[in-house]
């Protein structure tokens, strides 16, 4: 069931928070400290386990999936010395769809301050015009803009003097089933789930500066099986997409493309550079593998890495960051997640998607134990960053209610809507067009 974050301590001794996510490749645990009524944590260890039991972001066999769990927990709990019992989680995985919707409340006919009640109203009213299928939840409430007698832009309207307030949500709607298969497993591994947050969301956090965020910026989190997209403007996020597609496709491709065993073709995919081609074009990897000799060339490897990212990039990437609506994003492309550690990925961004990109870690990598503090992690981390601003600002990002509320009989209930909202096929980049091998035609012609 969920709760409120307790601090499962003792009133004045720190209270622990701990972030737990979801991923494909691997299964991670953050945990931080918190002085009681403190504002900040302090990061005090991690955990990490081998996903098994999901795929593409979705838990496809739950008990390989709480195995995954236990032992990342476990991991964690060795490096803390304390028990574990709550966790928020992120995941990621199936459908993701972002609804905006406006409302707007009278504050009455002469100007006053806006008040905690009028801003719970305006949310109210903005919820109302949003409808979704029996099937799907409301995972996210995120206010993105308010604006006060036609005056946008407005980040805070609490103790402003206005007669009208408006505001625009972004509403982030994932199936129901996913998240009743991700608290399952977290109950099933015998601990309690304080909160879900879709993975997208955690990975900016745990990568954005507040510089960054506020001049508006695009996080890629390139993970084993799919890719997050979230784009910030104003210190808030504008949209948050989901691709489930990521590093394994590539390694997939490769040793099909190459006839190579995946073991092997995981391995030769880190040994070149996607922007860079190889300075002998005749240079070649020779290997022997259970009995059998390969050589692969430098060149051809290359080619086919680069292809694969650019396909992402143009197919199913850049859409996404055009849903946002932002025509500037000054900061560019924060790149993060274990596909961020290829060589020259950076440079091929800038000349992909024509924004400038850095490779990021965590921000709080400073505060984590060397080799535990890579771009795998950042998910994870930014769980503790979330929590944080929740708290601070209890509008800043809402929960769905109906999800939050204790699940007595055993699955997420949800209000049947009144009508539905329609979503586009086109409005959804998951991947399922996505055919790396197809693009790769006329490139293995060429090479071979």
């Amino acid at each position: 069931m969920f709760k409120k974050a307790s601090g499962y301590m003792a009133e004045n001794e720190p209270e622990l928070l701990v972030g737990l996510d979801l991923g494909t490749s691997k299964v991670t645990v953050v945990v931080a400290e918190r002085e009681h009524d403190g504002d900040e944590a302090q990061i005090i260890g991690v955990g990490q386990a081998p996903s098994n039991g999901i795929r593409k972001g979705l838990i496809v066999n739950l008990d390989q999936a709480v195995r995954s769990v236990k032992q990342a927990v476990s991991d964690a709990q060795n490096m803390v010395g304390q028990d574990i019992k709550e966790v928020t989680v992120s995941f990621g995985g199936g459908e993701v769809t972002n609804i905006r919707s406006k409302g707007m409340v009278s504050l009455g006919r002469t100007p006053r301050p806006v008040k905690q009640l009028d801003v719970e109203r305006v949310i109210e009213a903005a919820q109302a015009d949003v409808a979704i299928p029996a099937n799907q939840s409301i995972l996210h409430t995120i206010p993105v803009e308010y604006s006060l007698d036609g005056q946008v832009g407005i980040d805070d309207p609490l103790g402003m003097t206005a007669m009208r307030l408006d505001i625009q949500l972004q509403s982030v709607i994932v199936p129901t089933a996913t998240i009743q298969n991700v608290v399952n497993c977290v109950d099933k591994a015998g601990l309690d789930v304080n909160g879900l947050v879709i993975k997208p969301l955690a990975s900016a956090l745990g990568v954005l500066s507040p510089e960054e965020a506020l001049a508006g910026a695009v996080v890629m989190d390139i993970g084993g099986g799919t890719t997050s997209v979230s784009v910030f403007s104003d210190g808030r996020p504008k949209h948050l997409g989901l691709i489930t597609v990521g590093g394994d496709h590539i390694t997939n491709d490769v040793g099909s493309v190459l006839k190579l065993p995946l073991n092997k073709a995981e391995e030769l995919k880190k040994e070149v550079s996607v922007f860079v081609e190889p300075e002998n074009k005749e240079e070649s990897i020779d290997f022997n593998y259970n009995g059998r000799d390969y050589s692969v060339s430098k060149l051809d490897l290359h080619e086919i890495i680069r292809c694969i990212i650019e396909e992402l990039c143009e197919v199913l990437v850049r859409p996404e960051i055009r849903a946002a609506g932002i025509s500037m994003l000054p900061a560019g492309i924060i790149l993060t997640g274990g596909v961020s550690k290829t060589e020259g990925i950076d440079a091929l961004m800038l000349d992909l998607m024509d924004l400038s990109a850095r490779v990021s870690a965590p921000i709080d990598a400073n505060r984590m134990p060397p080799g535990r503090n890579t771009q795998e992690y950042s998910s994870a981390a930014g769980i503790i960053r979330y929590m944080l601003e929740k708290e601070r600002d209890p509008f800043r990002y809402l929960d769905n209610p109906m999800i939050m509320k204790s699940m007595s009989d055993g699955y997420l209930r949800q209000s049947p809507p009144e009508k539905v909202i329609s979503i586009p096929n086109g409005d959804k980049k998951q991947g399922s067009s996505f055919d790396p091998l197809g693009g790769l035609k006329k490139l293995i012609n060429e090479l071979f």
